[in-house]
């Protein structure tokens, strides 16, 4: 009996030991099977069965090869050029709005500026612009007045625009006044006054004095050169022309010049000059407002 307990007993010993090892063989055989399959790619091509969709093959492949935890294709991150673009449309899209915006500003604001306005007609060719304001300041504060046509024609009209709406009300009331030997009309205007360049305008008394020896002069043939301009109002004039500056574009069919004279005398007489034919075009002359500054001379890179 007792040596078939020991036979048991060691029996039992050498399966424990046989157990052992085969775990310990079987552990180690699962850390080297862990091992190999961390060197292996798990997206490679040759994992997905045949039967696989290509579609679906390539939706998991997108996105450098990277997967979400769950399976899911992982969440593009902008580039900088995706960022660059969408910065550059919202940019667009601002600037858009901006000028939106600033159209419809600026046309509300020509339609105010239509609503403090009066046209009138029938203006004697003796009415000056200050003579014609001062008829209209006993309706409001006059902030501009322009006198248009041909200086020698009753067909002469204007356009005068006060501070407030107020102001152009009143100078309707003014409509069949007796200015000079013509009674004037006034009716409400259906255009705003084209403003002048603040910076044009006369800085100095010195500029100002150049102004009242400087004429305006329209509807100037493209042909004719600035020295035929310069001897007709010297010839039509009997004055000197000190400065000229003839302008132009390739959009308008004429153009336009400011002359300017040695004598104030000599800018009145060139008024009479509307109308006269300069190349092929009827010139029209009227009283600068801007004077004719000299050119500023640029120094030249070496």
């Amino acid at each position: 009996m007792a040596a078939v307990a020991e036979v048991s007993s060691g029996e039992a010993v050498a399966t424990m030991n046989m157990d052992s090892k085969s775990t310990s063989e079987s552990e180690i055989n699962v850390q080297e099977l862990v091992a190999m399959f961390k060197k292996l790619n798990p997206l490679a091509k040759e994992f997905f069965p045949s039967s696989y969709p290509h579609h679906q093959n390539s939706f998991y492949f997108q996105n450098n090869g990277q997967l979400s935890p769950n399976n899911f294709p992982a969440t593009n991150k902008p580039s900088g050029n995706d960022f660059y673009t969408n910065n550059r449309r919202r940019r667009n899209n601002y600037n858009q709005g901006r000028r939106r915006l600033n159209g419809r500003a600026f046309k509300a604001q020509r339609e105010d500026s239509i609503r403090r306005t009066v046209y009138v007609s029938d203006i004697d060719q003796h009415v000056t612009e200050e003579r014609l304001a001062a008829l209209f300041s006993s309706c409001g504060q006059v902030i501009d007045c322009r006198i248009c046509g041909d200086p020698h024609s009753v067909l002469r009209f204007a356009f005068v625009e006060f501070s407030d709406e107020h102001g152009a009300r009143a100078a309707l009331e003014l409509g069949g006044t007796m200015l000079g030997y013509y009674p004037v009309r006034v009716l409400p205007s259906k255009t705003a006054i084209l403003p002048v360049n603040p910076t044009f305008l006369p800085r100095s008394e010195d500029e100002r004095e150049m102004c009242a020896r400087t004429v305006y002069c329209t509807n100037i043939d493209k042909k004719v050169s600035q020295g035929e301009v310069k001897n007709f109002f010297e010839s039509a004039c009997g004055g000197e022309v000190t400065r000229l500056r003839l302008l132009g574009d390739h959009v308008h069919s004429t153009r336009i010049a400011f002359v300017e004279f040695a004598l104030a005398e000599s800018a009145i007489t060139a008024l009479s000059c509307s109308g006269m034919v300069l190349g092929s075009q009827p010139v029209r002359v009227s009283p600068s407002k801007t004077p004719v500054r000299p050119r500023v001379t640029r120094p030249t890179l070496n």
